[in-house]
């Protein structure tokens, strides 16, 4: 049986017997359309229909039957292979949006904690670098101020005077205690520079208290009697160990 596609016209040669008579569904090989194809009607033969002549008296030969001219094939122009494949079944994508969702979240989460992060690192320096000293060198490498000592100096005071025919130098201020917790008072170290700011003589002190609470502040004094007459500055901070 020949199959026309009703898409691009294209032909096929195929076997009737494959085809029941509520027909199935076809596919074109060449641009895909589908299509539902019934078998095809039972040919009419005109020589069903040829009545026999009735017979001539036995005394009289019986004329031959007349034979049937033989009926002219049908030309069947040669055409692509044909493949009957059944529909592709239709395959549903689950949707983007949970995904996307997710991902969206997840981002927020993570800015949100940076945020965190940097207000507490930027508020809570202090006590950060109290905790862990190591940290002080990151907060200087962006400028910002900070407190490694845990320790500030206010009011500090000096001036020279002359006891017993020598003269005195005498340092005065207030030690205070930025942190949020108990820290032991360190010694305190004094340094006087000349113009070209080179150090000329330093001393360090022990104030008179071994522990500030926090916020709390203790006053400190001390002397030096016949300081270098070429000293021009006056350096007041925390002695580091072994000083």
């Amino acid at each position: 049986m020949i199959l026309t596609c009703p898409s691009c016209n294209t032909r096929y040669q195929a076997d009737a017997a494959k085809f029941p008579s509520a027909g199935r569904d076809v596919r074109c090989a060449k641009c895909g359309e589908t299509w539902h194809q019934r078998p095809p009607e039972p040919e009419f033969d005109p020589g069903a229909l040829v009545e026999e002549p009735a017979p001539e008296p036995v005394s009289q030969p019986m004329p031959s039957p007349p034979q049937e001219e033989p009926r002219p094939q049908a030309y069947v122009q040669s055409a692509p292979s044909f493949a009957v494949e059944p529909p592709e079944p239709v395959v549903r994508r689950p949707s983007p949006w949970p995904r996307r969702i997710l991902l969206t979240a997840g981002w927020a989460g993570l800015a949100a904690i940076v945020l965190v992060i940097g207000f507490a690192a930027t508020n809570y320096r202090q006590q950060i670098v109290a905790a862990w000293p190591q940290t002080a060198s990151l907060y200087a490498g962006v400028g910002a101020e900070v407190n490694a000592s845990g320790f500030r100096f206010e009011n500090v005071k000096y001036h020279q005077r002359a006891e017993n025919g020598e003269p005195v130098l005498a340092v005065s201020g207030t030690l205070l205690n930025v942190t949020t917790h108990d820290l032991p008072v360190p010694q305190i170290r004094v340094s006087l520079s000349d113009g070209e700011m080179r150090e000329l003589y330093h001393w360090t002190f022990a104030p008179d208290v071994t522990t500030l609470g926090p916020g709390k502040a203790t006053n400190f004094t001390t002397r030096l009697t016949s300081p270098p007459s070429a000293a021009r500055h006056l350096d007041l901070r925390i002695a580091k160990a072994g000083e």
